[in-house]
């Protein structure tokens, strides 16, 4: 599981990391237990991506926003 620590990665890290695991599940050599852990991980560093795509979008609407009002 995902600790507090892990929360902390880029997005470009977390996307390197999701592109890697991807590569590794293509690749057809993981054994089953593995893969679990590769698929909870790479929800982890999806919602991780996601949550700070939102952020960033909401913070560049509400700058645009400010500047607009100037």
């Amino acid at each position: 599981m995902p600790t507090k620590q892990n929360e902390n990665i880029s997005y470009a890290a977390a996307l390197e990391e999701l592109e890697k695991i991807l590569a590794d599940m293509e690749s057809n050599e993981l054994d089953l237990d593995t893969l679990s852990e590769k698929v909870k991980r790479a929800a982890f560093l999806t919602k991780l991506c996601k949550t700070k795509l939102r952020s960033t979008t909401e913070e560049i609407d509400k700058i645009l926003e400010d500047w607009q009002k100037e």
